[in-house]
């Protein structure tokens, strides 16, 4: 606008407009705490067309220098710099005005220059994702849930819930109503992994070949929608977990599970690989000695050592697992969504892109052994055990 561009300069630092771009950019208008409605108002400032006159400039300009730094602290230019002299004097005449009463007035003050504000259309959110069996999703008071529903068969994943999940996520990755999104269980497990009749049943037509790569796919499109998710990501693990579900943990930014959850990755044994980002993510959480111990020898580890190996954040006990989640999770929908999405990406910048590289190549790898003579061996070993 022609505010910004004329003297957004000396009201902003570099770092206030990268924000005020953020929030922009995300369609947010204000907040009920003073910060979040300041930043709006800064935003707001940015869509003025009129001028209003150097006066009301360096009004703003001393209110901006007073919320943000506080009582004037440099001193009175000298010489003939008038511009200099005017900005001090703006700022210095607020005297002992708190920063937060420097913010109220700056808003209000905005408010009045922007004058009524239009009735905006309502924004649309994303397109939700047809119905999956197997998945029950709800979007409740700033909250995705995304809920594994097969507990018959232990929550285990079918290729049809792999991609309901994944479009769940990116449906609502920039819808404004969704600022927190979290992942579970229904019944006494978390996941089982794999439903391994995702390799039996529905043969396609290019058989096995086509199997493996529509499985590449599907598993690459559904890690990289946890990779890629911008907003809070939370894992509330409700019981036993066996395979990608536990992988994929070091994907979610927060894990919370009960007492009696316990953590299996059991590749080897079924012939595959590790998938999920694990081959990166588990050295980096648990040390290349523990992290080898559960992909390689398919160790089982209790819901402690996942704490104490920085895979969990929190263990609740089994009565006050839900209680005690939804705690956190109505809190972390309370905060400001825009400062959450930023922090939790400055978090994961240097990850992420290495993320979705591992991920294309664990998944390609597994193309490969689905194909292998090993792992049909061992897949059809399991199933007939099963039977017996």
């Amino acid at each position: 606008s022609g505010i910004n561009a004329e003297y957004g300069g000396d009201m902003l630092s570099g770092v206030t407009r990268g924000l005020v771009s953020s929030f922009r950019t995300c369609g947010v208008r204000s907040f009920s705490d003073v910060n979040s409605r300041f930043e709006a108002a800064q935003a707001k400032l940015n869509t003025l067309t009129e001028d209003p006159g150097n006066v009301a400039k360096l009004k703003i300009y001393g209110l901006f220098k007073q919320a943000n730094v506080g009582p004037c602290n440099i001193p009175k230019p000298g010489g003939f710099n008038f511009v200099a002299k005017a900005k001090y004097d703006a700022w210095k005449g607020l005297g002992d005005m708190t920063q937060d009463e420097a913010k109220e007035e700056y808003i209000s003050f905005v408010a009045e220059l922007a004058g009524p504000e239009e009735e905006a259309p309502a924004e649309e959110a994303g397109e939700a994702p047809e119905a999956v069996a197997g998945l029950e999703v709800t979007c409740k008071e700033g909250v995705l849930t995304i809920c594994l529903n097969r507990p018959e068969k232990f929550n285990a994943l079918t290729w049809q819930m792999y991609t309901g999940i994944a479009d769940s996520l990116s449906a609502y990755a920039e819808d404004p109503s969704v600022r927190v999104a979290v992942l579970t269980g229904k019944g006494k497990w978390y996941c089982a992994g794999n439903d391994l009749s995702n390799f039996t049943k529905n043969m396609p037509a290019g058989g096995p070949q086509e199997m493996a790569e529509n499985g590449r796919k599907v598993l690459n499109h559904f890690c990289d929608a946890l990779i890629t998710f911008p907003k809070p990501l939370i894992a509330a693990v409700n019981g036993p977990a066996i395979g990608i579900p536990v992988t994929t943990l070091g994907l979610c930014d927060l894990v919370y599970c009960t007492d009696n959850a316990t953590f299996k990755t059991p590749f080897v044994s079924l012939g595959q690989s590790p998938e999920g980002c694990s081959s990166y993510m588990f050295p980096r959480t648990f040390g290349f000695a523990k992290a080898s111990e559960m992909l390689l020898t398919e160790r089982q580890i209790t819901a402690q050592e996942a704490c104490d190996g920085g895979l969990v954040t929190r263990i609740f006990t089994q009565d006050r697992f839900r209680d005690e989640v939804d705690k956190v999770v109505k809190h972390m929908a309370s905060l400001p969504p825009q400062s959450m999405r930023i922090s939790k990406g400055l978090i994961r910048h240097e990850h992420t892109q290495k993320l979705l590289e591992v991920n294309a190549r664990e998944c390609e790898v597994l193309r490969e052994r689905w194909l292998s003579d090993e792992c049909m061996t061992a897949i059809m070993n399991f199933l007939n055990r099963k039977k017996k």
